[in-house]
């Protein structure tokens, strides 16, 4: 059985912790392996100018070029960049002891000063020797999930999603309240106090998560349904 595992580890002990204290609405997802040649990152911020100097600045991480001088995506609701970053030993540690136990990284993420993960193994005994690893090297991992699926089954393309661990949960609670119903079973005030964040911010949230699955939506290239509900 081939096991996945999703996982939260602090950026203090993964990496970043000095971007998110200087730029707080910071975000990134690393496109590939972290290895010996240095990962093309997306990274999302106010500004360009201001995420550049957060990363410069911080000891966990080197710039090794920014490959974007304009947004990666249109509209408000997210000011994406593609930049080459070279981590540093402790996401490099993290990997290699995945590696070693018969691992590979399906995603990484960071947001809110934290990074969320996604990792493949062949088995649950692998599973079981990362983590006590894990745990002696301090990562402080918090395990959300456990899936064990057959290999023959597994379909790389469903277990990734465009959103990040925070989007996810917001757009799975709005759903649940009945945000999108028509016609609208709960306010945007109301989710927003759900939540315990500010009515601004959680629009802020859910154009960003709006944004993000379009895009991903229109990258696939799916076919349309012939009519609307």
């Amino acid at each position: 059985m081939t096991t996945v595992v999703e996982l939260e580890i602090p950026a203090e002990r993964l990496g970043l912790a000095r971007t998110f204290d200087r730029v707080p609405t910071f975000e990134c997802e690393v496109g590939g392996l972290i290895g010996d040649t240095a990962p093309l990152v997306h990274v999302s911020g106010p500004d360009r100018h201001t995420v550049e100097r957060a990363l410069e600045d911080d000891p966990s991480v080197s710039v090794v070029a920014c490959l974007s001088g304009e947004t990666q995506s249109t509209g408000a609701s997210a000011t994406r960049w593609l930049f080459r970053l070279e981590f540093g030993s402790e996401i490099k540690l993290f990997q290699e002891i995945v590696s070693s136990n018969n691992g590979a990284m399906l995603s990484a993420r960071s947001h809110d000063n934290t990074w969320s993960l996604r990792l493949l193994y062949h088995d649950r005994k692998s599973v079981s020797a990362s983590h006590a690893l894990f745990e002696q090297y301090d990562y402080h991992v918090n395990v959300t999930r456990i899936t064990e699926t057959d290999s023959a089954d597994l379909d790389l393309d469903r277990l990734e999603t465009p959103l990040t661990e925070t989007q996810y949960e917001t757009i799975t609670m709005a759903h649940e309240l009945g945000y999108f119903d028509v016609p609208r079973q709960v306010t945007l005030e109301e989710l927003a106090s759900e939540l315990d964040i500010s009515h601004q911010a959680l629009s802020e949230r859910l154009r960003r998560s709006h944004d993000a699955l379009i895009s991903s939506e229109l990258t696939d290239r799916r076919a349309p349904t012939k009519a609307d509900p």
